[in-house]
């Protein structure tokens, strides 16, 4: 009882958004200093100039990011998709659709946004995992080239 009322609060889901990017936002920084670290101890080992460490980095950090990104849309796509599914079933009701076929419309509807959802969140995902793997792959090619001369 105690959990279903500290739940409907709005300042708890508040502050689990805020804790939740913050969890985020701190794997994503401690994430990219072991890859840098890591880039660099190869770069520093290896003789040759080869771009092999820092395509495999950059591609990394383009799936994490990307898999972070998705994480931090669904977050906040959940609530908006559940406002949208509420306000059709309500608006469905004041139309005077019968309860079974309401039912009925109701299961349409849900798997309906929810593949619209998944499908954004992928697209967005892959938009900024390759955006960061580009992005990487140049300022650590750029940061080895600085370090050479």
């Amino acid at each position: 009882m105690l959990l279903i009322r500290l739940m409907s609060k709005r300042r708890t889901w508040v502050c689990l958004f805020v804790g939740v990017y913050t969890i985020l936002l701190s794997f994503s920084w401690n994430l990219l200093k072991s890859v840098l670290s890591w880039y660099e101890s190869t770069v520093s080992t290896s003789s040759s100039s080869s771009g092999w460490p820092a395509l495999y980095a950059s591609v990394v950090l383009g799936v994490v990011f990307g898999l972070l990104s998705m994480a931090a849309a669904l977050a906040v796509a959940i609530p908006a998709t559940l406002v949208t599914w509420i306000t059709v079933l309500v608006l469905l009701t004041f139309c005077g659709k019968p309860r079974r076929q309401l039912v009925v419309e109701g299961k349409k509807l849900t798997v309906e946004i929810t593949g619209f959802v998944v499908k954004v969140l992928i697209k967005e995902g892959n938009v900024v995992a390759a955006v960061c793997a580009v992005l990487g792959y140049f300022a650590l090619v750029r940061r080895s080239r600085d370090e050479v001369l």
